[in-house]
């Protein structure tokens, strides 16, 4: 399984273009080949980097990935390149503007780990709930509305955390950046970093009484409605974010997201195999000999089919577009309806007398060609 893009730069979702560049310019620098040379883990890390670089750098591909994760991008990741499956060169052709084109040689001093020091901003928890829908909502895609138990901005002091405005004042820390800053020497040159205030958590700064709805956390739990809108052919375990639906944050920030979980409730009659549909349809022993006209349920009711006289068990008949849509993308599976022949259990005696009549008649003996035919439907059923 691959992992979260988010997590390999260490960023979270909030991020900037900004950030995800500084970050990603992070990782390649402990990864770069010139520094480890030889290593293989190292050398994974680095492409592992530009992968998730390329998709996040990208706001249409990052939009698909937080929407619907690795599903959501079709294989492909950035700049031609498919599946993470890049070599070195590319990554120095494609990226080496993160280090102002000087990406495949040597690194200049002075570059900075963090960057622009700004005060942390606070996200909430993401909430994750499961929604069962029917295979007809999965066909159409459809709209719901939740009711959820979240945090939610304190109504008294609209997630300040403070009684009153003036209840919050500069940190004396870090007089209000919500950092510290500090200059050390490496073997890459001079370094600034950067550490969150550990008075003020990085918000720059403090609560001097805190209101007595929340006692300061900013945050409070209420039932909420949530309208979430599920696109057409989602599948059973796939999860969906909804960007800021989740808890609020602490003394205000960003909202976390809301992780949806599909499932799926089984259909009374269809099987689902990815965007086909199949119906199993037993079919009497006279009506696959002599033919006939039969009913078969779809997502938008009955539909009727012609049985050709002579129809054998595991035959499977196909109805075009009347499976699944493809999620994010075109196209739609079909129904297929895989045909069983019914044979009694009992008979009465003119019953049996009357096949036994029949028995040899060379109608009723398979051919060469059709045992043949057979036998194969049997042998792929296995493989």
């Amino acid at each position: 399984m691959k992992k979260d893009y988010y997590e390999i730069l260490e960023v979270p979702k909030t991020a900037t273009v900004d950030e995800i560049k500084k970050a990603y310019r992070k990782k390649a620098l402990q990864y770069h080949p010139d520094k480890n040379p030889g290593d293989k883990v190292a050398e994974e890390k680095f492409k592992e980097a530009a992968e998730a670089y390329s998709v996040l750098s990208d706001e249409s591909k990052r939009s698909r990935y937080d929407q619907f994760g690795h599903a959501g991008l079709g294989g492909a990741t950035s700049g031609g390149f498919e599946g993470g499956g890049f070599t070195m060169d590319d990554i120095f052709a494609h990226f080496g503007d993160v280090f102002g084109g000087h990406f495949g040689g040597h690194f200049g001093g002075g570059f900075s780990g963090f960057g622009g020091g700004q005060r942390v901003v606070n996200r909430g928890s993401d909430l994750r709930i499961k929604v069962r829908l029917t295979l007809k909502e999965i066909a159409a895609g459809v709209e719901k509305k939740l009711k959820v138990n979240k945090y939610v901005a304190c109504p008294k002091c609209k997630g300040s955390g403070a009684e009153n405005d003036s209840d919050r004042a500069e940190c004396p820390t870090c007089k209000g950046r919500g950092h510290i800053t500090r200059v050390v020497n490496s073997m890459l040159g001079q370094m600034q970093t950067t550490t969150v205030c550990p008075n003020c958590h990085g918000e720059g700064r403090v609560i001097t009484k805190k209101c007595t709805q929340c006692y300061g956390e900013g945050i409070v739990k209420e039932d909420e409605i949530l309208t979430v809108n599920i696109p057409a052919g989602v599948a059973e375990g796939m999860q969906l974010s909804f960007g800021g639906k989740g808890n609020a944050a602490r003394r205000g920030g960003v909202n976390g997201d809301l992780l949806v979980v599909i499932e799926e409730e089984p259909h009374p009659e269809l099987i689902r195999d990815q965007q086909d549909l199949v119906y199993n349809l037993v079919l009497s022993f006279p009506q696959a000999a002599l033919g006939s006209t039969v009913e078969v349920p779809t997502l938008d009711g009955k539909a009727k089919i012609q049985i050709e006289a002579g129809t054998q068990s595991g035959k499977i008949l196909r109805l075009r577009n009347k499976g699944l849509p493809l999620l994010n993308h075109y196209g739609t599976g079909d129904l297929l309806i895989r045909v069983a022949v019914y044979i009694p259990e009992s008979l009465s005696k003119e019953q049996k007398d009357a096949l036994a009549k029949m028995a040899n008649d060379p109608a009723f003996q398979p051919s060469p060609a059709m045992k043949s035919k057979m036998f194969n439907q049997f042998k792929n059923f296995f493989d």
